[in-house]
């Protein structure tokens, strides 16, 4: 199990995948749970190397991989890194002649049949989608000797043709997953981790799967883990946070990936509630939308929640109906107001360069920004990714300029400008992220605010460590020109 080596440290079960400009490196974790099934749910031997956290080169790589000797080699990829991903694969089938590849990810997943061809044979087998078991299906065909037809959820040549086997149903009793936290402590080191908006060390787990919200630019739920909202059971999930609390020493927080943790808000305060029948002293955060009550704001704070990150996208409204946000600007406004209240921290994050924007709408984000006065805030511009609906919207109407899949990054691994529209050009888009993030983050107000909310030693040194990063990176960026 194989999070791929690449030029750069690149975070690729992020939704966000490049070099980070804030010293982020994720867990490697779409491939820590499949690593879980295989080892606690199978009799296969299984090794999960991260070549990309032990800044493992290619060479390197393919050393420890000829040392274990493996029958499947199981690759993770995604759009920036697939080009490379194929190749390592290629060098891989070199030297392990009789070794099958298979691809994991989101790109492949939507792209199954063109990875497949424009590998060439380096790529035997793609498993779409969400692979936890899809990984063990395939180790026992290869084994017994199963037609690979039998595997639900993959894609294969055979005789020069690509063949889709019918998709795997999503997994519904999530609780029967093993804790990913345990294939981190045996396999991984969680210092080689870290998350900019969290305390150091951390890790990232999963409470919950799918999301039914249709933002068109949402990759996850497109492609990889669907519209259907499945979660696990309170106590299964409170199991694990103990679980950690306990045998993860030195973790100062934990970060729940869920795409949106807060879509069932009573069982976001039955999971407070349990961590708090538990005398649990634990830090934790999680990914959220701007619509949760100050109640629940308020259970959720005394149970130990630090910071909700939120996709604010756009001040605009428009625009935010364009993108299918389903956010009204006046229910975010309380949202926020209310989390100050409750003494949650917000993360904010603001897209650029969004279908329906100009440069007016965008001075509106801006000031809507400022408004809200987030603990934090992100101005990104819009990346379509393959397999989303803002894809194939770019594509159609010519505003797509990347010529290759290389594209998605620029010479320093960071995601590109992508979307370049007849008056407001890529160009004129990286203009203003830059000039806007500077002008938010050398605020005088926001500098007080993030003194007088960082006072924590824990705080301040994660917030220095971000920032220092990331203004060296958009000073680096204003010198470029």
């Amino acid at each position: 199990m194989l999070n791929t080596p690449f030029k750069f440290k690149i975070s690729r079960d992020s939704r966000w995948p490049e070099y980070t400009k804030s010293g982020t490196l994720y867990y490697p974790y779409w491939l820590s749970y499949a690593t879980g099934v295989l080892y606690y749910k199978s009799d296969h031997d299984v090794h999960l190397l991260d070549a990309i956290a032990n800044e493992l080169s290619y060479e390197e790589t393919l050393k420890r991989i000829e040392k274990f000797s493996p029958d499947i080699v199981v690759m993770s990829t995604n759009t920036p890194t697939i080009n490379s991903d194929i190749k390592f694969a290629r060098m891989v089938k070199q030297a392990l002649p009789d070794v099958k590849i298979v691809f994991v990810g989101t790109h492949v997943s939507a792209l199954p049949g063109q990875t497949l061809r424009d590998a060439k044979g380096a790529v035997d087998i793609i498993a779409r989608k969400e692979y936890d078991y899809t990984i063990r299906d395939i180790a026992d065909a290869l084994e017994s000797g199963k037609p690979l037809k039998e595997v639900k959820g993959i894609s294969f040549l055979q005789d020069g043709d690509v063949k889709h086997t019918p998709d795997r149903p999503l997994l519904e009793n999530l609780d029967e997953l093993p804790f990913v936290s345990k294939i981190y402590k045996k396999f991984l080191d969680i210092r080689h981790y870290r998350y900019a908006l969290a305390r150091w060390p951390m890790v990232q787990v999963w409470s919950s799967r799918g999301c039914p919200n249709m933002c068109l630019f949402c990759q996850y739920p497109e492609v990889f883990s669907g519209r259907i909202f499945r979660v696990r059971s309170p106590k299964n999930f409170v199991d694990e946070l103990e679980w950690i609390k306990y045998n993860l020493k030195g973790v100062k927080e934990i970060f729940v990936e869920d795409d949106t943790m807060s879509i069932d808000k009573k069982r976001l305060v039955a999971i407070a509630r349990e961590i708090r029948a538990r005398k649990l002293d634990i830090t934790w955060s999680f990914n959220g939308r701007a619509d949760i009550p100050y109640e629940v704001l308020k259970e959720i704070k005394k149970a130990g929640c630090r910071m909700i990150i939120v996709g604010y996208e756009s001040g605009n409204q428009r625009v935010l109906n364009m993108i299918k946000k389903g956010i009204y600007i006046p229910r975010a406004i309380r949202f926020t107001l209310d989390a100050k209240r409750a003494g949650i921290k917000i993360f904010g994050c603001f897209m650029l360069g969004l279908p329906g924007d100009t440069e007016e709408t965008i001075m509106e984000t801006f000031e809507y920004a400022k408004k809200l006065n987030p603990d934090m805030a992100f101005f990104q511009q819009a990346v379509p990714f393959p397999g989303t609906e803002m894809y194939e919207w770019a594509k159609r109407n010519g505003y797509l300029i990347a010529k290759n899949w290389d594209d998605w990054l620029d010479e320093d691994g960071r995601l590109g400008f992508l979307l370049s529209y007849p008056n407001l050009p890529a160009s004129r888009i990286r203009e203003l992220r830059e000039k806007l993030t500077i002008e938010f983050y050398l605020n005088p107000k926001w500098i007080a605010q993030a003194l007088l909310h960082n006072l924590h030693p824990d705080e301040m040194l994660r917030l220095l460590f971000a920032m220092k990063d990331y203004l060296k990176f958009l000073f680096k960026e204003r010198a470029k020109r």
